[in-house]
């Protein structure tokens, strides 16, 4: 399909830039957002406005006033590290900081096992290790660790993937400031809070002073608003917002989303949302916490938390608005998630499998949009489809929760009657690839529609394999196809 025709199928998007007027241009095509002429804060009494991010900023660098551009020295609320990098970062902390060094808070600091777990590799099991010989020397409070990997639910305080067992543990508070050595950090932000992925270097010096030097990222805000229709889901938004701005559309700023789509968006898929600003080279995400915020965290954490939200004459780079209610199934083709695509227009792409999993698609609520278009169809999928529940949780939930409109059934129940694999152990799994005997690894040149977040090449397993990126309804359409298929063909 021709480049002009595919861009003048997509919903037209709006732009306003400038903080001062705001113009709204309808474009067709990435643009790059304009600097705005916003000045930094005077002496004395006058104050600007402050977006969210800044004003987290500002509260951790003890400021009462702050600007995009500025580098300040900010205390850290949370730190998290995993199994692959924890063991760099432990190298450079003891390194920098010495041997019998302690961290600069136990309760502050969370371990968890979750990117290379069900292996026989020497070297990642090795890496696991390293993070329990840690935690028992630091007295680290929340290591969520794993000794038995033939059978996870013998290990009660194993969780799964960081970013949703972050959540699920409450470590994830309105107004905050957490990093983690995972890009995918930015999660978090979902809960109003300041969350970015960091280095091991950084992390290092994080563990030994509690303090890391950042500078304040100015913000794009996006409002999305409409009611949502019922065959799209957080990730078709993501992808549509990548796909515009591109990869690099976002480098080192802050992506707020707001707008009644956004307040209506379950915790869940506000993660989903936040989860994905990365990859157009967001600093982080962030939504402002609501009721909807303070209702999951209610038996989350007994922990104070104090949010924060942007003031009415805050500075923007630019703002983006997207009527949802025009918005489509979407995909992103390979190789890279601003390759955007309609659902629909990709039909006769044919596939050799489909992987429902990770930190971005392998929720509770992926795992029921999926189920829920597997029961409306009642047929069996074509392709090996493979269920990689995030966390432990999100496992007992597919075994134990009835499916909305099933007669009782579960999820796991329903996957298993359309014919796919049966949910394996709580992991990162294949979405990185990881080692040759990682479930659902592909070790061959297959083609692969994920609900997961990266379709680089080699990002699943073997480098010449193609990846097409969607919501969990598109992946559960197109497992009963065989195709890339459009998810109204079975919802409607």
């Amino acid at each position: 399909m021709a480049t002009s025709s595919f861009i003048s199928s997509l919903p037209s998007f709006h732009i306003s830039i400038s903080k001062k007027k705001k113009v709204s241009t309808k474009i067709m095509a990435v643009m790059t957002p304009q600097t705005s002429n916003r000045k930094p804060s005077t002496t004395g009494s006058v104050k600007s406005g402050m977006t969210m991010t800044e004003k987290i900023f500002a509260r951790a660098s003890e400021r009462t006033q702050l600007s995009p551009g500025e580098n300040v020295w900010v205390n850290v609320d949370m730190l998290m590290t995993h199994d692959v990098c924890g063991p760099g970062a432990i190298g450079v902390f003891k390194k920098e900081f010495g041997d019998d060094a302690k961290v600069w808070d136990r309760e502050k600091v969370v371990l968890i096992p979750d990117h290379y777990i069900f292996t026989s590799d020497e070297r990642a099991n090795r890496n696991v290790a390293i993070l329990r010989d840690f935690a028992n020397e630091q007295n680290i409070k929340y290591f969520y660790d794993i000794t038995d990997r033939g059978d996870f639910k013998a290990n009660p305080d194993y969780k799964g993937v960081c970013h949703i067992a972050l959540a699920q543990e409450g470590h994830c508070r309105p107004g905050e400031i957490l990093v983690g050595t995972d890009s995918h950090t930015c999660t978090a932000g979902a809960f109003g809070q300041f969350a970015t992925g960091i280095g091991n270097t950084d992390a290092g010096f994080v563990l030994g002073t509690g303090k890391l030097l950042l500078k304040v990222p100015p913000t794009l805000r996006f409002v999305l608003d409409g009611e949502m229709p019922d065959y799209l889901l957080a990730k078709d938004l993501i992808l549509q917002i990548i796909g515009e701005i591109s990869v690099s559309g976002a480098t080192y700023k802050a992506m707020e989303f707001v707008g009644t789509t956004i307040e209506n968006l379950s915790m869940e898929e506000r993660m989903t949302l936040c989860n994905m600003v990365v990859e157009a080279g967001g600093k982080n995400g962030i939504v402002p916490a609501d009721a909807t915020t303070f209702k999951y965290l209610e038996d989350k954490t007994s922990l104070s938390y104090e949010p924060v939200y942007s003031d009415a004459q805050a500075g923007y780079l630019a703002e983006y608005r997207i009527d949802v209610t025009k918005l489509e199934p979407l995909v992103a083709k390979p190789h890279s998630p601003d390759n955007r695509g309609l659902a629909r227009e990709c039909k006769d792409v044919k596939l050799d499998r489909v992987y429902i999993g990770s930190c971005t698609g392998g929720k509770t609520e992926d795992f029921v949009a999926a189920a829920k278009l597997l029961l409306a169809s009642g047929d069996k999928v074509k392709v090996p489809t493979f269920i990689v529940p995030a966390t432990q949780k999100v496992w007992m939930d597919l075994y134990t929760l009835p499916v909305p409109g099933s007669g009782g059934k579960t999820c796991s129940q329903i996957f298993e009657q359309a014919g796919c694999d049966s949910p394996r152990s709580p992991s990162c799994g294949a979405c990185v690839g990881g080692p040759l005997d990682t479930y659902a690894r592909m070790n061959e040149p297959q083609i692969c529609l994920s609900t997961t977040n990266r379709n680089f090449p080699g990002r699943m397993g073997h480098k010449e394999g193609q990846i097409y990126l969607a919501s969990p309804y598109t992946a559960a359409a197109s497992a009963l196809t065989g195709f890339v298929t459009d998810p109204r063909e079975f919802l409607h």
